[in-house]
């Protein structure tokens, strides 16, 4: 059985002991999923009361709703997406939503500092890199892995815009996929991954100079 079968066989077991009102399915999937789901609520309401109280509204809602999930997604898939909806309905009433064109316009700026580039009158290597991006296959594993180095680029995502650190957080810590992410944000794909190279680059640079 392959690991994907086998996810698929523990999740239709913990459902069906959920129906069945199994304490032991919930608290392995709190087990699982609570600080996930705070993690990601935080970076949607920041205030970390709030996000504990979404994430409560997110279980009692996966009580109340588990006899209608058809199975169509993920439980986790469905279950983020509850909390994802939940988190942004109390960011809106705290007047913290903000519009689409304001998240992704042109006034966030260049994604890397047009200075790392030649310019187009360069005449071997119009636009390509002056100051090309660090190498890190060379540096030790664990100086990137490090916890100086984890505190480092979980303080820049906590940082980043609010767009960017939702996406970055969905796609690179809890590992959606682009498809996943589009639906629970309510993005084009275009604009995921207009998002998600905004917040890598930023990571980046962060990174850059940690270990430059």
């Amino acid at each position: 059985m392959t690991a994907v079968e086998q996810q698929s066989l523990e999740e239709r077991r913990l459902c069906e002991g959920l129906r069945r009102g199994d304490e032991q399915a919930f608290t392995t999937l709190v087990e699982l999923y609570h600080r996930p789901l705070r993690r990601v609520a935080l970076g949607i309401v920041r205030s970390p009361a709030v996000a504990d109280e979404v994430v409560q509204e997110t279980w009692l809602a996966v009580i109340r709703g588990i006899d209608s999930f058809e199975g169509r997604s993920s439980l986790k898939t469905w279950l983020f997406r509850i909390l994802t909806n939940k988190a942004r309905t109390r960011a809106g009433r705290e007047g913290r939503t903000l519009p689409l064109s304001a998240l992704v316009g042109d006034d966030d700026g260049p994604a890397v500092d047009p200075s790392r580039f030649l310019d187009q009158q360069h005449e071997r290597w119009p636009g390509h890199w002056a100051s090309p991006p660090a190498r890190w296959d060379e540096l030790p594993v664990e100086r990137l892995l490090g916890r100086e180095a984890l505190d480092r680029i979980a303080q820049a995502i906590d940082r980043l815009p609010e767009a960017q650190r939702d996406v970055v957080v969905l796609r690179d810590v809890e590992g959606f996929s682009s498809e996943e992410v589009c639906a629970r944000l309510g993005l084009s794909e275009a604009n995921q991954r207009v998002i998600l190279h905004r917040g890598r680059s930023r990571l980046r640079q962060v990174l850059e100079a940690y270990v430059g």
